[in-house]
C-alpha cells in the first residue's frame, strides 16, 4: 500500500524519529575515537602519532565492510515496507553470518601484513612499532565490530534507531572506563586503549545477538545462497566505501610524510571530521530507512518529499556544525594537549573543516537516499570518478610542498566533486524502482 503524502512538518516529525537516535548511536564511534586520542596523548611521543597511524588502517579495513550496516538496513526496510516481515528477519541473518565470515577472514590476512600497512602509509621506528602494537590487538575485535554494523543495519531497517542508540552509549562508557584503567590506571601504554576498546566492541555484538535472535526471534541456521547473494549485492558498496578509504589515505600518508607535528595535528582533524560526518551521517540514516521502506511500499511521492526535506536539514546541519567548530576552534588544542607547533597547524586546518561543513550536508543525505534506494552500482562508479578528481589536487599539494591547509583544500576538492555526481542523480528517476 502506498504511504500517504506528507506534509513537511509530518517529515520532519518523520525524520527526527529516526535520526536523533541515530545521531546518538553514530557519534559513538567517533566518541570511541576521540576517547582513545584524549586517553593516547597523554603518553609520550609518538604514541599519538601511532594512534593515527593504525586507525588509518584498521578505518580502511572495517570501513571497506560498512555495506553490512547500509545493505542490510536498505533490504530489510524495502522487505518491512512491503510487509514480509519473515523475510526480513532472512536477510538479516544472512548479514550476520556474512559478517562474522569476513571478520575472521580481515584477521587472518591482515595480522602478517601489519608492518607493511603501516610502512605504506609511511611510519618508522618507534612510531611504526607502536602503530602495528595497536592495530593487531585491535584486529581480535574486527568480528565483534562487525557484527555491530550488521546489527545496527538490522534495526535501522526495521525503523528502530533507539535501540542501537541504548547499546552505543552502554559501549561508549564502557570503552572509555576500559580505555582509561588499561592505559592510564594499569600502564599498558597503547595496547591498552585497543584491549578496551576490543572488550567494549564485542560487549556490544553479543547484545546484538540477543536482540535479533532471542528477542525477534530470528532463525540461527544460515541460507548458504543468502549469505552469498548478500555479499554479492555489497561488492558495489565495498568499491564506494574503498574510494572513501583511498582518499582519507592518501591524506594521512601525505600528511605523515609533512613532519610529526603535521601527522598529530591532522589526526585531531580527523578525527574532529569523523565527528561532524557522523553527525551528519544520522539524516542519511533516516533517508536509507525512509526511502527503502517507501520504495518497497510503491511510494515514489514519499520519496522525492521526504528526500528534499532531508536535503534541506542537511544544509542546515552542517551550517550550524561549522560555526560550532569556528566557535570551539581556539579551545581545541588544549583539549588534546598538543603543543605550540601542533597547535598551530591544526587551527589553520580547523578553518578548512568548519567550510566544508555545509557541502558535507548535502553529499551525506543524498548518499544514504541512494543507498536507501538500493543504487550501489552508480555509487561505486561515482565513488571511483570522484576519487579520480581528487588525485591530482593532493599530489600537487605534495609535489608544491604545501601544507596540512593545502591538503585539507584538496579533500574539499573532493567532497564538491561528489555533491556533483549525487545531486545529478537525485534529480533523475533512474533510482526510484519500486517494489521488495
Amino acid at each position: 500500500m502506498p504511504l500517504t503524502p506528507r506534509s513537511g512538518r509530518n517529515y520532519d516529525g518523520q525524520i527526527l524519529r529516526l535520526a536523533i537516535p541515530a545521531f546518538g548511536a553514530l557519534i559513538a564511534e567517533p566518541i570511541f575515537l576521540l576517547t582513545d586520542t584524549l586517553v593516547v596523548s597523554r603518553l609520550p611521543a609518538p604514541a599519538l602519532g601511532a594512534l593515527g597511524v593504525a586507525s588509518t588502517v584498521l578505518s580502511a579495513v572495517v570501513g571497506l565492510c560498512v555495506f553490512l550496516a547500509y545493505g542490510t538496513t536498505a533490504a530489510v526496510a524495502r522487505q518491512i515496507g512491503a510487509g514480509d516481515h519473515r523475510r526480513a528477519l532472512r536477510q538479516a541473518v544472512d548479514g550476520l553470518w556474512l559478517a562474522a565470515g569476513i571478520g575472521l577472514v580481515i584477521i587472518v590476512v591482515v595480522w602478517p601484513l601489519a608492518p607493511s600497512l603501516t610502512a605504506l602509509i609511511g611510519a618508522e621506528g618507534e612510531l611504526a612499532r607502536q602503530a602495528v602494537t595497536y592495530l593487531r590487538i585491535s584486529l581480535l575485535g574486527v568480528p565483534a565490530m562487525l557484527l555491530v554494523l550488521a546489527g545496527t543495519g538490522v534495526l535501522r531497517g526495521m525503523q528502530d534507531t533507539r535501540t542501537p542508540l541504548a547499546v552505543s552509549v552502554g559501549a561508549f562508557t564502557l570503552n572509555a572506563v576500559l580505555n582509561v584503567t588499561f592505559v592510564l590506571g594499569f600502564g599498558w601504554g597503547i595496547a591498552g586503549s585497543a584491549w578496551g576498546t576490543v572488550l567494549a566492541q564485542s560487549v556490544a555484538a553479543a547484545v546484538y545477538l540477543f536482540l535479533i535472535f532471542v528477542r525477534h526471534g530470528a532463525p540461527f541456521r544460515p541460507d548458504l545462497a543468502g549469505v552469498r547473494a548478500a555479499g554479492s549485492a555489497g561488492i558495489a558498496l565495498v568499491i564506494r566505501t574503498a574510494c572513501l578509504q583511498v582518499v582519507l589515505g592518501v591524506a594521512t600518508a601525505a600528511a605523515t610524510r609533512m613532519g610529526e607535528e603535521q601527522i598529530e595535528a591532522h589526526t585531531v582533524a580527523v578525527r574532529i571530521w569523523t565527528l561532524l560526518a557522523f553527525a551528519l551521517d544520522a539524516i542519511a540514516i533516516a533517508g536509507q530507512a525512509i526511502t527503502g521502506r517507501a520504495l518497497g511500499a510503491g511510494d515514489v511521492a514519499e520519496v522525492r518529499g521526504a528526500t528534499r526535506r532531508m536535503v534541506m536539514w542537511g544544509v542546515g546541519s552542517g551550517l550550524v556544525l561549522g560555526l560550532l567548530v569556528v566557535v570551539a576552534r581556539p579551545f581545541v588544542p588544549a583539549l588534546f594537549d598538543a603543543g605550540p607547533a601542533v597547535a598551530a597547524e591544526l587551527l589553520d586546518a580547523l578553518w578548512v573543516v568548519a567550510a566544508l561543513q555545509p557541502i558535507a550536508g548535502v553529499v551525506f543525505v543524498l548518499d544514504g537516499v541512494l543507498i536507501g534506494a538500493g543504487d550501489q552500482r552508480y555509487l561505486a562508479w561515482a565513488g571511483v570518478w570522484t576519487t579520480l578528481a581528487y588525485l591530482p589536487a593532493v599530489l600537487l599539494v605534495t609535489a608544491s610542498g604545501g601544507g596540512l591547509v593545502m591538503l585539507w583544500l584538496a579533500l574539499g576538492v573532493w567532497m564538491a566533486a561528489r555533491m556533483a555526481t549525487l545531486t545529478t542523480r537525485a534529480r533523475g528517476t533512474a533510482w526510484l524502482v519500486v517494489g521488495a
